[in-house]
């Protein structure tokens, strides 16, 4: 039976992984979930689930969810701080770790569970984004086991070569990341001008937090999800070509120097690349409704407008600049989102608040955990002071 962490259990992600642990009791247990605001929907999960442990950010927090278990049969310990949250990522009794944590809060207790050798199902794109070569190499040195769980990123990998190693050996020639084109496909530059958190945060295919719907909504999501692309698959960004496909059935492809291009499909659902990366190299049932291709009828494919969708270009530009560009990009993503869900800037400035970070900084090559988190910082600091600038 894998022992599981769950960094980020109340996000989506979270929601999806304990719903395919649920159907599979024998299999997999929970050692512990974490969260951040939503302390009522933790409590129910860790009672639910039999968490050992739950971690939660700080000691008010902790002591309101030590509240909401009082007086239930929960014998879940709460427990709170980044410390206690590398602790349940890292315990001894934990096999596997689900890193759903959103943003770059989950690069610490991600790193710690791949340092001490754990399966890891990377949910948290930004780990790679901020600190890819220090990841890697950390996941070479203790031996972890890291599978993606993006849905285009695990479509990837089940469409490489099980002895897949890099592309020059493998007989890759390019990886083809679909994007679904996100609430404003089609839209001109001059239209997305007036577009409200709300509007940008309606998917049409997926359910997601307000955060990576917004980024789904300016392709800045995909953007980075090209730069962890590179780093999962050690390939360059000229390697990488990215689709827009409104269906969201096709979840991404591999084009080999044969002609052969494979891809995976399935139903829009996180629970099918959830399932594969917890049974991986087995198969299990994952609640997902088999895919019914006469339903979908059609299958369609554009070229992304990196005009009216400059975060895209941002990121590619980012991915080559390499060093702690693409920290940079997204730590300043990350200001400007919650600056334009908190109605201070519009849609179309979170790209301009990107772009004048990305050109006001100098890149370098950090070389532990703490420089990744210093340009971070950096960079968050001249995005807010620019917001001010131009905020409404």
């Amino acid at each position: 039976m894998q022992s599981i962490t769950l960094l980020g259990a109340t996000g989506s992600i979270g929601e999806s992984t304990l719903d395919v642990i649920a159907r599979h009791p024998y299999k997999y247990s929970v050692f512990a979930l974490t969260g951040n605001k939503q302390l009522s929907k933790l409590a129910l999960q860790c009672q639910q689930h039999g968490a050992q442990f739950a971690v939660v950010n700080d000691a008010a927090a902790a002591s309101e969810l030590r509240a909401l278990l009082h007086g239930t049969d929960c014998k879940t310990e709460v427990l709170h701080g980044l410390e206690a949250l590398c602790q349940v990522a890292s315990a001894v009794q934990v096999d596997t770790v689900m890193a759903a944590i959103v943003g770059a809060a989950g690069l610490v207790p991600t790193m710690a569970a791949v340092k001490t050798g754990k399966k890891i199902l990377l949910a948290n794109k930004e780990s790679l984004v901020m600190a890819g070569g220090l990841f890697m190499r950390a996941v070479k040195a203790s031996g972890s086991l890291l599978l993606p769980i993006d849905s285009e990123h695990n479509a990837i990998f089940q469409c490489l070569p099980a002895n897949y190693e890099q592309a020059d050996t493998s007989g890759v020639s390019k990886l083809l990341l679909s994007a679904s084109g996100g609430p404003f496909r089609g839209w001109s530059a001059q239209q997305m001008a007036e577009v409200t958190p709300d509007q940008a945060c309606a998917h049409p295919n997926w359910s997601m937090g307000r955060k990576i719907s917004v980024d789904s909504a300016s392709l800045m999501n995909k953007g980075l999800e090209l730069i962890e692309a590179c780093w999962l698959f050690d390939v360059s960004p000229k390697q990488i070509d990215v689709v827009v496909h409104p269906q969201s059935v096709i979840h991404s492809l591999v084009q080999y120097t044969d002609g052969s291009v494979l891809a995976q499909l399935g139903n829009p659902d996180m629970r099918t690349p959830i399932a594969h990366g917890l049974a991986w190299p087995e198969r299990i049932e994952s609640g997902v409704a088999d895919l019914n291709l006469f339903d979908v009828a059609r299958l369609d494919f554009e070229q992304p407008d990196l005009e009216s969708f400059p975060c895209l270009q941002l990121a590619f530009d980012a991915a080559a600049a390499a060093g702690d560009a693409p920290a940079i990009l997204n730590a300043a993503n990350e200001v400007a989102v919650q600056a334009f869900l908190d109605k201070r800037i519009g849609f179309s400035q979170i790209a301009q608040v990107v772009d004048n970070t990305l050109s006001g900084l100098d890149f370098s090559e950090p070389d532990s955990l703490d420089g990744v988190q210093d340009s971070d910082q950096k960079a968050r600091y001249h995005s807010a002071n620019y917001i001010t600038e131009i905020e409404y």
